[in-house]
């Protein structure tokens, strides 16, 4: 059994990268592992300073909601991120909250695997590819983890757009095989 921790940063009710989320949940959990997810919904996270405070201490001096979703992040042994495109990019709110993950630069964090669940407007093939860059940046400062895998849903937009979808099967299957 694994610790997995989802986390959901799109700020819209019923998104499309939520269902992805909820779909890779439900197969992870049906697969017996220990299921958590985190909406950044309604979270209040601030931009990190650069004080470098949380190498020594791995606390950050800022008081919002940021600290205990990092310290859920240390925990877990599977990490997965959900997030809607904005300009062929991660989300705004999901890469502040990776800055913030500072602490764990100097951990002993527990996370291996680190998956993508994107969703966008736009259904190019090439969409997906800077937001996928970004978290392998990110992911290229932990050594002992690696980006196990991601998925992209392409031609949804509206809330609820991916009911349907084969990347909901796809988010599914990946759950289960975590």
């Amino acid at each position: 059994m694994k610790n997995v921790l989802i986390i959901s940063s799109s700020l819209r009710p019923r998104s499309n990268s939520d269902a992805l989320a909820e779909a890779f949940a439900r197969g992870a959990a049906e697969a017996g592992n220990q299921v958590e997810t985190v909406s950044l919904r309604g979270k209040e996270i601030h931009f990190c300073k650069g004080c470098l405070a949380c190498q020594k201490t791995q606390k950050c001096v800022i008081a919002d909601d940021a600290p205990a979703i990092v310290q859920k992040m240390y925990e877990a042994d599977v990490l997965v991120f959900a997030t809607p495109i904005y300009y062929y990019e991660l989300s705004g709110q999901l890469k502040t909250l990776l800055d913030r993950a500072n602490p764990l630069f100097t951990s002993d964090y527990h996370f291996r695997d680190v998956y993508l669940l994107t969703s966008a407007a736009d259904d190019e093939e090439r969409t997906p590819a800077r937001a996928v860059s970004g978290l392998e940046g990110w992911i290229e400062c932990f050594e002992n983890s690696r980006l196990a895998g991601s998925v992209f849903a392409g031609g949804v937009n509206e809330p609820g757009e991916i009911e349907g979808h084969a990347a909901l099967a796809s988010a599914y299957e990946m759950g289960k095989n975590v």
